[in-house]
């Protein structure tokens, strides 16, 4: 059932999309505004990669460039993303601030569709944190509640991607399931292969954990060929570790082991010694 780092690795992809859209109403994007959306999606692309320190350099410089234009919209961005990477870092205080501050700019755009994205992320990343302050339903509620406002693609196949998160935290696969194509859907027509990836990684999980193994085995590969395509290492490495956890789950110890170092060969050449040794634990 195990799929480690599944939940931080899916998350930091939905933010890739829903805070790298540009604002739906950006009027004059000058130099400073145009350098800060890049800095801002460079940063998201590397949280994803399994670099949130890495990803940390970006998103500050666009967390600056927004204050230098007085943009709280692009604040707001800008802020859920450092949220995410603080997250991942596990500078837990850092994240609650940044989130805060986050919804708070949000507010002060008069953007209400922003607004809505800000609520849903802080509410499943509050989820995630030790100790949830609040329940997987509670997270549900927040996207029945503002995904209405959410216009966007990117922000809506977001909503979806949390929705399907959380129904799968309450044990209804086929419901999370059904969501997490809604955001593959939107993935696979824009070509965003990186995000599509994770989708089918996220579909994965949810077979897994109800006992489909073939089917999470098939979503497996359809997340490593996405990943190999777009040459997203850290993707293919844990992807190649959750596609172990199902072998050896169903049983298959000789294939599991074999993912499993494949695994840790990926996540060796990418130099996290750690998570390799992780790895080849599992089927100990």
């Amino acid at each position: 059932m195990k799929f480690a780092y599944c939940a931080s690795v899916a998350l930091a992809a939905l933010l890739f999309a829903a805070c790298s859209s540009a604002p739906r109403d950006p009027g004059d994007i000058l130099d400073a505004r145009r350098t800060a959306e890049a800095q801002l999606e460079r940063g998201n692309k590397q949280v994803d990669r399994g670099e949130p320190e890495f990803a940390l350099f970006f998103i500050d410089d666009a967390v600056r460039l927004a204050v230098l234009t007085d943009d709280p919209g692009l604040s707001a961005r800008a802020g859920l993303s450092r949220a995410n990477a603080l997250l991942a870092l596990g500078r837990l205080e850092e994240a609650e601030a940044a989130w805060s501050h986050a919804l708070s700019e949000a507010l002060l755009s008069g953007n209400r569709e922003l607004v809505a994205l800000a609520r849903i992320h802080v509410a499943w990343g509050r989820f995630r944190m030790p100790g949830a302050p609040i329940d997987a339903q509670s997270v549900l509620d927040e996207v029945m509640r503002e995904r209405g406002f959410l216009r966007d693609q990117f922000f809506v196949a977001f909503a979806a991607s949390v929705e399907a998160r959380a129904e799968g935290e309450l044990g209804r696969f086929d419901r999370a399931e059904a969501a997490a194509r809604r955001s593959l859907a939107t993935h696979e027509r824009t070509a965003r292969l990186e995000l599509a990836a994770n989708d089918w990684f996220m579909i994965a999980s949810f077979r897994s954990r109800s006992g489909n193994f073939a089917g999470a085995r098939s979503a497996l590969e359809s997340s490593i060929e996405l990943n190999r395509r777009v040459e997203n290492s850290w993707g293919l490495a844990a992807s190649w570790r959750a596609m172990g956890d199902v072998e050896r789950r169903a049983g298959n110890l000789e294939a599991a082991r074999a993912a499993y170092a494949r695994s840790a060969g990926i996540f060796r050449a990418l130099g996290h010694e750690q998570a390799a040794q992780e790895a080849l634990s599992r089927i100990d």
